[in-house]
This record gives C-alpha cells, structure tokens and sequence, in this order.
C-alpha cells in the first residue's frame, strides 16, 4: 500500500520524503494549504490533533512529528535503500546525537529565519528584525561547534549519510537561499558537508517537485 504523506510544500515533510527516497518507498503525496488554514481544518485534525505538518498514513497506520516517522521507516525498511540509522550500536548512538542537536539546537533558530525572512508576507506577518538577529547569532554558535565536528568527518555521525544529515535538508535550504546564507557558507567544513548532501538525488527531486509558494 502507498503512504501518503499530508503537506508536500512544508519542509518538515520535505524530510519525510526524502527518506521515503532514500528507502525507496513508494508514496503519494496529499496537498494541505497552510497559507489557508487547511492543517487546522477538523478532517486534518482528526489525523493530527495539534495540526501540525507533516502527517503520514501507511494502511490503517498514522504517525506524525518528521523524525519520527523517519526512524520509523528507516527501521521498518532497514533492508532497502540506504543505511540511515548506523550499522553498529556506536554509530546509530551518534545518529541519534545528532537528531537531538538538530531538534533542540538548530531547529528552532532555523526556523525563525525562515518564518521572518521567507515567508513573513504570503503568512501575513511583520519581520521581526530583533528575532532574526538574535536567530543568526544562536545559529552561529551551534554552526561553530558544526565546523568542528565536520573538520573531523565527512557526515555529522561519521562518515557515512544519515537522518542526522537528512533533518537539516530543509531549513538549512531555506538559509542559503536568504542573505544569511554566510552561516553556511563561511564555515568551509560545513559548507563542503551542505553542498554534499543537498546535492543527493533525493533531495533534489523532492525540491524540483514540491516548491513552496514564495
């Protein structure tokens, strides 16, 4: 049965999908307007009750929250694709470091660059100025202790690709493409590490194909 994957356009599904990539799982994608308010709408809530993007159905079975549903399919297809998770204890303990950076560190002022700086007009609000500098400056701070790790190894859990890459796909997408985008680039291992993985085919399909409206 084909999983659908609800919110094509918003990047915490972009993930999504690019694991299903990577794992070769065949997937439809289901369009929610969050410019209209469709993730709040009560058929969507029923899915997901704090509606939020993105949601996946697989049969009978929903999931929501991205890095979950990509350890989900990263072990329920462990076999197919590309390893994701680690082949030892070490170095999934490492992948899973890495998530956790990612989500607690990284993500929060990612996203309010993205909010503030891409998307504030089609969602209808001010830029807060005061936010995106003090987002730039945190994100310097974690991108600093990045450039460390990455002088050190090709990939943040070793030397292999992994969701701990794979979740930093999008938002990190979204800086290069503001004029924040010196985060990355200034930093040599961390700018040779994105050019790296936002060149793998799967995200570059996902990219091709779901565009948001900006």
């Amino acid at each position: 049965m084909v999983v659908k994957v609800y919110g094509p356009i918003c990047a915490c599904a972009k993930r999504v999908m690019v694991c299903l990539t990577e794992k070769e799982v065949e997937f439809e994608a289901v369009p929610v307007d969050i410019f209209k308010g469709e993730h709040k709408h009560p058929e969507y809530l029923k899915l997901h009750p704090f509606g939020v993007i993105p949601v996946i159905q697989d049969g009978d079975y929903t999931l929501y929250e991205s890095r979950a549903i990509m350890r989900y399919y990263s072990e329920k297809y462990r076999s197919q694709g590309v390893e994701l998770l680690g082949k030892t204890i070490e170095e999934r303990g490492r992948v899973e470091q890495w998530l956790e950076v990612e989500a607690q560190n990284f993500h929060a002022p990612a996203y309010n660059l993205a909010i503030h700086i891409l998307f504030a007009a089609p969602l209808g609000i001010t830029p807060d100025l005061e936010l995106i500098e003090e987002s730039a400056s945190k994100l310097e701070n974690v991108l600093n202790i990045y450039e460390e790790r990455l002088s050190k190894s090709k990939y943040l859990a070793g030397d292999f690709f992994s969701l701990a890459d794979m979740s930093h796909l999008p938002f990190t997408d979204y800086i290069v493409n503001t004029e924040k985008k010196y985060l990355i680039r200034d930093r040599k291992h961390v700018s040779a590490w994105w050019d790296d993985i936002s060149n793998r085919p799967s995200w570059k399909k996902i990219v091709e194909l779901y565009k948001p409206p900006i």
